[in-house]
């Protein structure tokens, strides 16, 4: 009986060595190792999340507005001052009449939108008189009547800084006879282009 007990232990010890055996912990896989640094290809890579922040601009070289027209834009400035026909006055009258407002209204809101764009440009209304009256008074008739007209193409949009006046009186005539109807040419301004420096 001994011996069966000591076969039954025997057995009993192997059957729990071999159970402890089968029987493992379990144990964590280890973390996985750092990859390198190399860059990936645009298909294992997932794209960046977009940035709240705009990215910064570079400065990019502007090239300044010109300040003069080119030849073109001052033919067409040449043609439409050529067309903008002389503004007449009334005797002793620096108001605009209505036959001056039409003739400053044809062509000026072009006239504007072309020199607008170039603030160095710059252009001379010219107040005329006839003969009659003094220099002086003459002098002064005429600047009322050249500040009439650039108060006018002001009021269509020409700045005024691009707006310069100066009076001749009676000393530049279109017509030298003596009567009205030739007095009536000599009471006008005129618009001309200031030569570019």
């Amino acid at each position: 009986m001994k011996s069966f007990r000591l076969s039954v232990l025997i057995a009993v010890a192997a059957i729990a060595t071999v159970a402890s055996g089968c029987h493992k912990k379990a144990v964590s896989a280890p973390p996985p190792a750092p990859q390198p640094a190399v860059a990936r290809s645009a298909e294992s890579t997932p794209a960046p999340a977009p940035r709240s922040t705009p990215a910064p601009q570079r400065a990019v070289a502007s090239t300044p507005a010109p300040r003069y027209p080119t030849a073109k834009e001052q033919a067409r400035i040449d043609e439409l001052l050529a067309r903008i026909e002389d503004a007449y006055f009334d005797y002793n009258k620096h108001t605009l009449r209505p036959d001056a407002v039409k003739a400053l209204q044809a062509d000026s809101t072009e006239l504007r939108d072309i020199i607008v764009q170039y603030p160095d440009y710059k252009l001379t209304i010219e107040g005329h008189c006839d003969e009659r009256g003094s220099e002086e008074y003459n002098r002064a008739l005429g600047d009322a009547r050249a500040q009439s007209a650039k108060e006018y193409l002001a009021g269509v949009g020409i700045p005024a800084a691009q707006l310069a006046v100066i009076s001749y009186g009676k000393d530049k005539p279109v017509c030298d006879e003596h009567d009205e109807t030739c007095w009536q040419k000599n009471r006008r301004i005129h618009i001309v282009a200031v030569a570019a420096k």
